[in-house]
């Protein structure tokens, strides 16, 4: 199933944006983005987001996403965005010429973890898939569309019902670029269960 023809909904829509029948651009704003409290004390939660809304508890969704970014901590990825206290976020955000981090934040009750590694900033393109199983989560990574590899399990305290997720973009400095989405598909959950891999 095509993400885009489930009619996906913005969560504070950008200035700038296309959406047609198989990809998404967004412009970034300066000064946009996601994070609660933790150790930087501040709370922002202005970055534009475009989900769907599921009950839908076994599936997995992937993305490709392509990106200008320049200045420090621009970032385009996945994300689950219940409310301003309970999200996650998965994206390659910029540091320098030299490297940019690859990394996941989820946020249970108003604060947020950051985990990361560090990869090169010739980078510019990237595949997600985000999987669920009831009310714990996967996120994947893929630079080439076939072999994928884990980033984080995790579980979301209010994601065990209905949901939404999808997509996301911004700059929380001065920067202002181009970040374009395709390929976005929701398949059958390919994230093994625990009975898979324990027989």
């Amino acid at each position: 199933m095509e993400f885009l023809k489930c009619g996906p909904k913005w969560t504070r829509e950008p200035k700038q944006s296309f959406v047609d029948e198989d990809k998404v651009e967004i412009i970034t704003e300066r000064g946009t983005d996601l994070w609660a409290r933790t150790y930087y004390g501040f709370q922002n939660d202005n970055a534009p987001v475009l989900q769907i809304e599921t009950d839908d508890k076994f599936f997995s969704f992937v993305v490709k996403t392509e990106f200008e970014s320049s200045r420090r901590f621009d970032q385009c990825g996945v994300a689950m965005y219940l409310d301003s206290d309970n999200w996650f976020k998965a994206s390659i955000e910029y540091e320098d010429e030299k490297i940019q981090r690859l990394g996941s934040v989820v946020t249970n009750h108003g604060y947020s973890d950051w985990a990361t590694t560090d990869i090169s900033s010739d980078i510019k393109s990237m595949l997600y898939r985000f999987s669920r199983r009831n009310s714990d989560y996967c996120i994947e990574c893929s630079e080439d569309g076939i072999s994928y590899r884990q980033m984080r399990i995790f579980h979301m305290w209010e994601g065990a019902e209905r949901i939404k997720y999808g997509i996301y973009a911004c700059s929380p400095t001065d920067g202002s670029y181009k970040a374009v989405f395709s390929d976005m598909r929701i398949t059958e959950c390919k994230w093994e269960s625990d009975a898979d891999w324990r027989d």
